[in-house]
């Protein structure tokens, strides 16, 4: 594909906007991309769209901001993938990023508490929702069932690392439904190994931590997480807030919070999280970290994408590392919920968002907004 820098203008316009008015996460995401990319500017047809995103789907990371990586290759070629990229990264980056500056000037300050405190409610109840709406698409059938119990044990009664975890699931899954081709030899068997020589590289983690060690833990993340945003929690809490102690569960919460009312992709996340342990270059460090591999893989893809669709092998292996990812959430959910559900009006806030969330629909936005609200109020009320 040639360069053409009118659609590199185009796709930078168009990738700009998405990024900045992106509020809902990735199923909002994609439906704007539809709406964008195929139905206004008919770029690509329906069915290339569904393929992308299977594609997407079959890779780590985060699928909506690999759904816009691919459409900038398709567009405008190798480029194209970056800007696209790029673009709808940048916006929800800088707005996170300036949150987190706001947040560490007025974090201690008793109001910015108790909005927060009120925030931490909800969050959990966003979590438990994930939950339940993953174990119909992670726990298919006995195989996938039993690999999430597995995942809850490990995970959560043995503390094992979360990756392992979730190798262990997939391969276990894949051995299982695929036990009757094991007679062919592994030399039969195809499976993509993009991301083992990613881990082989990585650093030991530092006792204090620098732009290093904040590119260092969101790259292997950015590198092996299935299963959307919420994920990042079964990674983040025993990495950042259990074994490191980088972070307090509460700013962990509210990080997640704070991903959840900006635009663009939940993975931005890392932006803020990065600010919080090494400033400015933590900030941008820690989005590379998670968002580079996105780009890699989906680079790989538009080369191995035949391979990626035949391969049940690969297909069962990822049915298992989803079934991991949802006992990693549940444990996480679980854990959360213990050190925030302390009070009744912690209890109380969550039975309102719960309600709002699960009964009537609400945008999270304005549960988690009504959350810090409360909480405002009560400080208010009680000084």
């Amino acid at each position: 594909m040639h360069l053409s820098r009118p659609r590199l203008t185009e796709l930078a316009a168009v990738f700009l906007k998405l990024g900045t008015i992106g509020f809902g996460g990735p199923v909002a995401h994609i439906a704007m991309l539809e709406a964008e990319i195929v139905s206004r500017r008919q770029w690509i047809s329906q069915p290339q769209f569904l393929d992308l995103i299977g594609l997407t789907n079959l890779i780590p990371g985060p699928s909506s901001t690999e759904l816009a990586i691919y459409i900038g290759y398709l567009r405008a070629g190798w480029w194209g993938l970056i800007v696209a990229g790029v673009c709808f990264i940048v916006p929800a980056m800088a707005i996170v990023w300036g949150i987190a500056i706001v947040y560490v000037r007025v974090s201690d300050l008793p109001q910015a508490i108790a909005m927060f405190a009120g925030i931490k409610p909800v969050v959990v109840v966003l979590t438990i929702q994930a939950m339940w709406k993953l174990r119909i698409s992670a726990i298919k059938n006995l195989p996938t069932g039993i690999a999430g119990a597995v995942a809850i044990g490990l995970f959560g009664v043995f503390d094992v690392n979360t990756l392992i975890v979730l190798l262990v699931a997939g391969f276990g899954v894949m051995v299982w439904q695929n036990w009757r081709n094991w007679r062919g030899g592994l030399s039969a068997v195809w499976l993509p190994r993009f991301d083992l020589p990613i881990l082989a590289v990585v650093p030991a983690i530092a006792s204090h931590p620098s732009w290093v060690d904040v590119f260092t833990i969101f790259l292997k993340i950015g590198a092996t997480i299935y299963g959307g945003g919420y994920v990042l929690l079964a990674f983040l809490q025993p990495e950042l807030v259990e074994r490191t102690q980088w972070l307090t569960s509460t700013q962990l919460l509210d990080a997640i919070a704070i991903g959840q009312v900006t635009p663009g992709p939940l993975f931005t996340t890392a932006t803020f999280i990065g600010y919080l342990l090494a400033g400015h270059a933590g900030a941008i460090a820690g989005t590379v970290g998670i968002f580079l591999p996105s780009f890699i893989f989906v680079a790989i893809v538009t080369f191995w994408s035949p391979k990626l669709r035949q391969s049940v092998w690969f297909r069962s292996w990822l049915d298992g590392v989803n079934a991991g990812a949802w006992g990693a959430i549940a444990v996480v959910a679980y854990r959360l919920g213990v050190v925030t559900f302390v009070d009744w009006l912690s209890i109380a806030i969550a039975a309102i968002g719960a309600l709002l969330i699960w009964r009537w629909r609400v945008d999270p936005l304005w549960p988690i907004l009504g959350g810090a609200a409360i909480g405002l109020i009560i400080q208010l009320a009680r000084s």
